[in-house]
Formats: structure tokens, sequence, C-alpha cells
């Protein structure tokens, strides 16, 4: 029988089935994604006819990489593990480093406190209360040092989560290498370095978005000298997605960001196939299985479409979307906890099935508190559950070919496609951002979904269906004691006193004139941090030269 009878046979089989289950009952429930985007009752080959196999999905580490970047992929070599880690003192973190690499985890992420991901010091008035809480607390190359005390830097891959004073952590983490006899070269990782999702989502800045953009290409610059193995930019849709987007939003806006950053760098005279091939991204995984799936096959082939097509790359390592995913935070709930495990390994399947290079678990716990040690270990166990027991890894791509699946890979792409268009007509991503386009979308979506929640058409279970009356939350929970601010403070004040005062004046004078005059902005960082001029000061120090970013109003 031929294709073409065969489909026509099965689209009037179909037009009848649909007839038939229209009469049928079905549960009063949204069919939607999360996202709240409509799911059709069912998927067949009528919907993926527009969808080329050669040049739509093709094959795993080949244009347009709608399949994953590596021919190969978990065959291979499996994802890299990561746990975020950062709590209390730098001797707490370093502590719960080494325990977490002797159990089987294959890369370090570190999380820092709110006074180190705003640049202040620990002895700022501002960071009162805060030192130590959310994260580990790093002001001077003192902290970092001990962080990383007897971790050989040049044997594992880290990442740093840290945007407005990347630049200052990131010369720590070369220093505290020096030290080591490490030299940048070998250094390997990736310091997420996205400012733009922080004036969109996260709002964690410190100087305005121009002057962010020039520090940026700035390390961009540096790295591609240095340090050939690190990734100098993280852009992160994680942020985008837990402020309350969908699955699209998160999608469009990171990749939008993305281009902004790559034309950044083309306009201050960089080649495209000098620092794409280090770009690295950072996506969310949710609930919605299929969905998520399908964001990353799109994200990776609207990516590799744009850098080839519109950008000119020529290194094929340029066209390809390398990215780390982290279970979704803002799904975890502080109701019935323990659930929380399942939800997370869902999601970590999803990323996995997904093709993601770098893997984060989100703890049971998280909602509550930073996570204790029992709760990290069963998340990375579960990736390893994934990766060693499932046999999720023995095949590439494994859905594709998936009505559903192609069918909506491709419909989010467009979705995307959209968005593209609607930011270029605001004059780019920062125009956007003043504009308050970002936050505005961002904000209806999550008022849009919470109305799913309120009215039931959406169920979480354990918060508005399946509830336990007067429940009580039985798990331990780490707990950090005011003591570590205090012994931050006094840490950070014997640096201050025995450190060169002449040396700290001169490196930040360096500092200001550079950033004055235009030059890169990293060498007098590094150097500032050798004479352990804390984090506050370089920060404050720029602010001179930049000024500080005050959010519009808008309503």
């Amino acid at each position: 029988m031929s294709t073409v009878h065969s489909n026509g046979q099965y689209k009037d089989r179909k037009k009848k089935w649909e007839e038939e289950a229209r009469h049928m009952q079905v549960r009063p429930y949204k069919f939607t994604t999360v996202s709240g985007e409509e799911i059709k009752i069912l998927y067949g080959p009528d919907d993926v006819e527009h969808i080329d196999p050669v040049n739509d999905i093709g094959l795993p580490g080949e244009y347009p990489y709608t399949r994953g970047i590596h021919k190969t992929m978990y065959r291979g070599r499996l994802w890299t593990m990561r746990q975020f880690a950062g709590f209390g003192t730098p001797e707490d973190t370093n502590e719960r480093y080494h325990y977490l690499l002797k159990h089987g985890q294959t890369g370090l992420s570190v999380a820092f406190d709110l006074p180190t991901l705003m640049g202040r010091d620990a002895d700022d008035p501002l960071s009162e209360g805060e030192v130590g809480i959310c994260g580990v607390a790093v002001s001077s190359l003192a902290d970092m040092e001990v962080l990383f005390k007897g971790i050989p830097l040049d044997k594992v891959s880290t990442s740093m989560t840290i945007n407005a004073p990347a630049a200052m952590l990131l010369a720590y983490y070369i220093v505290v290498a020096e030290k080591q006899g490490v030299s940048p070269d070998k250094l390997r990782g990736t310091i997420q370095n996205d400012m733009l999702k922080e004036y969109i989502a996260q709002k964690e800045w410190i100087y305005p978005p121009e002057p962010s953009m020039r520090i940026i290409v700035d390390m961009f610059k540096y790295c591609k000298d240095e340090m050939p193995q690190w990734n100098p930019i993280s852009i992160s849709g994680y942020h985008i997605r837990e402020a309350g987007s969908t699955a699209v939003q998160e999608l469009a806006f990171t990749l939008a960001d993305g281009f902004a950053y790559v034309e950044a760098a083309l306009e201050a005279g960089m080649n495209i196939d000098e620092f794409a091939p280090r770009l690295s991204f950072f996506f969310n995984s949710h609930i919605d299985f299929f969905e998520e799936i399908a964001k990353y096959r799109a994200a990776r082939r609207i990516y590799a479409k744009r850098m080839r097509e519109k950008y000119g790359a020529k290194n094929l390592k340029s066209w390809t979307l390398r990215f780390h995913t982290q279970t979704a935070g803002c799904s975890l709930t502080a109701q019935q906890p323990e659930n929380n495990i399942v939800r997370t390994a869902f999601e970590a399947l999803a990323g996995v099935l997904g093709g993601t290079q770098s893997l984060h678990t989100n703890s049971m716990d998280e909602t509550l508190a930073l996570p204790s040690e029992k709760a990290v270990t069963i998340a990375l166990r579960t990736q390893q559950i994934l990766a060693h027991e499932t046999g999720v890894t023995n095949t590439i791509d494994p859905l594709a070919g998936s009505y559903f699946i192609e069918n909506l890979t491709t419909e989010m792409e467009q979705k995307a496609e959209e968005y593209f268009k609607r930011i270029d007509e605001l004059g780019g991503v920062i125009p956007a951002i003043e504009q308050g386009f970002f936050q505005r979308e961002i904000a209806d979506a999550a008022y849009q979904y919470q109305q799913d929640l309120d009215r039931k058409e959406k169920v979480i279970v354990g918060v508005n269906e399946f509830v336990h009356e007067n429940e009580e939350v039985e798990i331990p929970l780490l707990y950090i004691p005011p003591e570590v601010e205090q012994r931050q403070k006094q840490r950070l004040a014997d640096v201050r006193q025995s450190r060169n005062q002449q040396a700290v004046d001169q490196s930040l004078q360096s500092l200001v004139q550079a950033a004055r005059d235009g030059k890169n902005l990293m060498p007098p960082i590094i150097e500032a941090s050798r004479n352990y001029v804390t984090l506050g000061e370089m920060c404050n120090a720029l602010t001179e030269v930049f000024g500080i970013y005050e959010e519009p109003v808008i309503f």
C-alpha cells in the first residue's frame, strides 16, 4: 500500500475516531501543559507531515542537533553530575564538597550567599542576617582558599552561580589555582555571568546593563586567550522559569539573551568562532515531562540555525548548544516533602531524555532549608540510578519520531520565533528590559498558572488536592547558626589587618583607571585579588565609574 493511500486512510479513520471520542466521558480536567499550551487528545502522522526528518530532526551530532550534540551521547560519556552546594562558612562547604566527591559526584557547583551575589562583604551593614544563610559567604581570596582546600582544581570541573560580581569570583578562583601550581589554561568549568536574566527575573544586579555587558565581553576575551577550557558564561533560563515563565518564554527569552551576548561580542571586534564554542546554557527541568524534552530539542535546533545562518559561524562547535539542567525548585512543595523525590526523578529523566550535558537534582528539603546531607545524597543517587539502572543511556533520543514530541518540538520552535520578532520590534533585549516587556510576560504567565491552581484545573499533590490535615513535616533540616556570620566577619577583619594596604590602594586605583580607559578589566581584578582586595571593595570601586542600576517602575 502506498504511503499516500495509507495516510489518506489514516485520516479517514482518525476523523471517525475523533467523532466517536467526542461523545465519550472525559475527566473534568484542563488538558494543557504546565505552561498552559493546549494538548490534543491524540497525535498521529498528520501532525508531523510538515516536519522534514532529514533537515529538521536529523541525526545525533549533526546539524541541526535536534537529537543531541554528540554522535554517541551517553554511550560515549555520561552527563556531569553536579549538586549545588554552598552554605555557612567556606569550611562548612569545603567539607560538603569532599563528601559529595567521595560519593560519586563528578563536578562541583558553588552556591553563594546573598551578600556575595550582590557584591557585598560579610561586614557590610546590608549583609547583616544573610551571611552564609542561602549559600557560602566569600568576601576575599582568603575565603576562596578555604573553600577549595584539598581539592585539585586541575582535576575537577567547577560551576559557579554568580552574576554581578562574576569577574571577581572568577579572579579569586584563578589565583587559588595559581597557588596550587595550576595555570588558568588547565581550569575547567563554568561561571554563570548572565546579567540580562538578572534584569529580567532574578534581580541581583549592581551596574546598569551597558557596563555589565562590557564586563561580560571582557571576560569572553580573557577566557579566549587564557582559559580555553572554561565557559565564561552560562546563559540561564532557569531563573526565568523559576520567576513564573512558561516553557516557551524560558526557551525564547534565554536564547534571545544568548544572541544579545553574541552580538555584543561581535560589536567588540571578536570573531564568532573565537568565543561561541565556549558559550553554555542553563535550563530548568519542570514537571511537565514531554514539554521539557521538546523544549531542549527545540533549543538546539533554533540555536544551530541562528549561529550558522545569521551569525555566519563556521566552526561546528559554534553551532552546538551545550547546556546544564537543574530540576525545578519552584515545583517542590513544603507540604509532603518526600513527594519532591518523585518530582525530581521525573524532571531529571526529562533532562536526560532531552540530551543535557550536565545535571543537578534538587533535594527534597529545599523549600524549607538548604539541603541536609541525607537529602543531597538521595538527590545524587537519583542521577546515579538514572544513569546505571533505567536503561535510558542505551540509545540516543529514544522519543524521536514520536508524533507528539516532534509536533511539540516544532510548535515550541515556532512560538519562540514569534517572541524573537516581538523583541526585535522593541529594539532588542536591553530596550525590551527597560520597557518591562519580559517582566510583564512572566508576571502574566505566573498569574494564569496560579489561577489554574486556585480553580483546581491543575493539581499539585499535597497542596490543592490529596492534602493531609494538620500535617507535620518530620525531615531533618540544615540549620545555619548565627556564629557563622561572626566567624566570617572575623576572618575578613584578619585579612584587612594582615594585607599590604599600599598594594590594596594601588590595585583599586588601577581597576578604576582601567574602567575609565576602556581597558580589559580582568587583569586588574586578578591583580587586586592577589593583594586580598575584598569583593565589596572592588565592586564599590567600579560603581564610581559605572553607577548603580535602578529598575524602572513598571505597572
